[in-house]
């Protein structure tokens, strides 16, 4: 190979199963080494490690014993809720510190002495203790019973299973307290509620009786008898002034017909007179006279009729009409009776007196004497008349102001029925609302009730805390073979680390392989004695202070792990 001629790379020939064998024995110690000493380590940490103990317990919500169709709740969360928020209480900062330097349990003494208590409590929270919900929402939500499991992890089995059972009483008396304090609050809420909502009623009662009793006859609701009442002393009113009216009427024809009886009464003694002086009874005057009462009394009986054809039609009645005219025409003769009659009496007294003797007129006499009687029967209507008329004056005057005070009261009412319509929706709104708070407060006191008697929502333990017997972790079998497997793998490595260093021809196979050259003998390999001698004591001494030490360590180990055991 000259100077300036480079290596030539060879690569490496297969290796076969008695090469791989080969390797494994030259290599011994750094494969063997590493396992001894994985085994060993594995072993102490996996007896080192601290057992820990799981202690479990199933609790369940159940729903209240008397149905919501009786009694309505008054809890205002889902279970859901209730146990999320429970759950918070109980997993706090506060709760779990108490619960960990509690005397009794006086968990994590080492951890507290190294850590701060917060982060003791961190750890907790987020490797040994497990709050778990095992039913699923839809069930939560339909408020039937649901079950939550409660799990801690210790190294004391004991302390685990009392811990668990701390956090059981603590769900259940928090749960108590929680409705409780809810009850408390919701019984002092409505109780205020209902103490104002009375105070309100009975000032809204006592406003409206006031009103009432200062507006009384004014009122909205009296305005209908009011109305009713105005109504009936307008028709007593209307009536009494009917009457007022035919008395007048009446007392008009009476006034006439007194006038006629006067009139013919003197007209009677007028008669008689000249029956004395003219002659004798068949005479024309006397005949004149008579006519003229006949004419007297047709007219007076034509006056009668019309007055009582007006009481009952109108003047625009046609014998109303007739009636009038006839009555003219009669005066109208009668007027002309009489003037012919002074003329007859004129005429008379110019012709010479004869004397005669004076007859006695017993015609005239007994005319006269009706006449009289007449007259007086007229003037005693007539005193019956005005009496009966004063009366009905009196009733008039105290209809109308009764009339007037009920106007005036009616008048009222449309100022005061605002107000009066306010008072009585204040006094309807309170009324409400004090029924609606009665209500209420009625609600809760039967719900605080049920939580008393223990008969509404409450916690139950469904499985009460285990005590573990075996620990849940480590597993010390896995945790040795892991640590053997890996120490191998160490091994091997190793052993194959220093094979791809060796470049040394190592057998026969690789001669013949590189070379390229036939073997015709092998000469083996001669050491000294001494030195493989010493080389095998030194081999042998190491060993024995590692099995020694494994030994040792492994022992030490499982001291203490199982004194860990008996303690715990």
């Amino acid at each position: 190979m000259t100077a300036g001629q480079g290596y030539i790379a060879i690569s490496r020939r297969s290796l076969d199963l008695e090469d791989y064998i080969d390797v494994a024995r030259r290599h011994a110690a750094w494969i063997a080494a590493p396992a001894y000493a994985g085994l060993v380590i594995s072993v102490v940490i996996a007896f080192m490690l601290p057992n820990t103990y799981v202690s479990e317990a199933v609790m369940q919500i159940t729903p209240a014993q008397v149905s919501e169709s009786l009694i309505q709740t008054t809890l205002n969360q889902q279970l859901t809720e209730r146990i999320l928020q429970m759950q918070g209480n109980i997993m706090s900062r506060t709760s779990l510190s108490n619960l960990i330097q509690s005397p009794d349990l006086n968990l994590y003494p080492t951890e507290r002495q190294i850590r701060p208590l917060e982060d003791v409590i961190e750890a907790m929270k987020s490797k040994d203790l497990k709050i778990t919900i095992t039913q699923s929402p839809q069930m939560l939500l339909s408020r039937k019973a649901s079950a939550f499991t409660i799990s801690f992890a210790y190294y004391q089995r004991f302390k685990a299973q009392a811990t668990v059972q701390k956090l059981i009483t603590r769900f259940v008396d928090e749960n108590q307290n929680a409705q409780r304090s809810q009850q408390t609050l919701l019984k002092d809420f409505f109780g205020d509620e209902l103490a104002q909502a009375k105070a309100n009623l009975e000032k809204a009662n006592e406003e409206v009786t006031k009103f009432r009793t200062d507006n009384e006859g004014k009122l909205p609701e009296q305005s209908n008898m009011n109305m009713a009442s105005l109504s009936s002393l307008m028709q007593q009113y209307n009536a009494i002034s009917e009457h007022l009216n035919r008395l007048a009427q009446d007392r008009v024809q009476l006034e006439a017909h007194v006038g006629t009886l006067k009139s013919n009464l003197e007209l009677v003694d007028l008669m008689a007179q000249e029956s004395n002086a003219i002659g004798p009874a068949g005479s024309p005057v006397i005949k004149q006279n008579e006519e003229l009462v006949t004419r007297n009394k047709q007219i007076e009986a034509a006056e009668s009729q019309l007055a009582q054809f007006l009481q009952i039609y109108k003047e625009t009645y046609p014998d109303i009409k007739d009636l009038r005219k006839r009555l003219m025409v009669m005066k109208r003769e009668r007027d002309d009776l009489a003037l012919k009659q002074e003329m007859m009496l004129a005429d008379e007294a110019k012709k010479p007196k004869e004397v005669s003797k004076k007859p006695t007129n017993f015609v005239a006499a007994q005319n006269r004497q009706g006449l009289v009687g007449q007259l007086e029967q007229t003037n005693a209507a007539l005193k019956n008349n005005e009496s009966e008329r004063t009366y009905k004056l009196k009733e008039q005057e105290k209809f109308s102001k009764e009339i007037e005070e009920l106007r005036g009261k009616l008048s009222a009412t449309s100022g005061l029925e605002s107000k009066y319509l306010d008072l009585q929706r204040d006094q309807q709104n309170a009324a409400l609302k004090y029924q609606e708070m009665l209500r209420k407060s009625e609600l809760t006191a039967q719900n605080g009730d049920l939580i008393q008697r223990k008969a509404g929502e409450a916690l139950e333990v469904l499985d009460p805390p285990s005590l573990p017997i075996n620990p849940s972790k480590p597993n010390r079998f896995i945790i040795v073979g892991a640590g053997l497997m890996t120490s191998i793998v160490i091994g091997l490595a190793l052993a194959v680390v220093q094979e791809a260093k060796d470049t040394s021809l190592k057998n026969l196979k690789d001669v013949r392989a590189y070379t390229n050259l036939p073997v015709l003998s092998s000469i083996p390999l001669l050491e000294n004695t001494i030195m493989v001698k010493r080389k095998k004591r030194i081999a042998y001494l190491a060993w024995s202070a590692a099995v020694i030490v494994g030994i040792i360590a492994v022992c030490a180990a499982l001291f203490y792990y199982y004194s860990q055991t008996a303690v715990s």
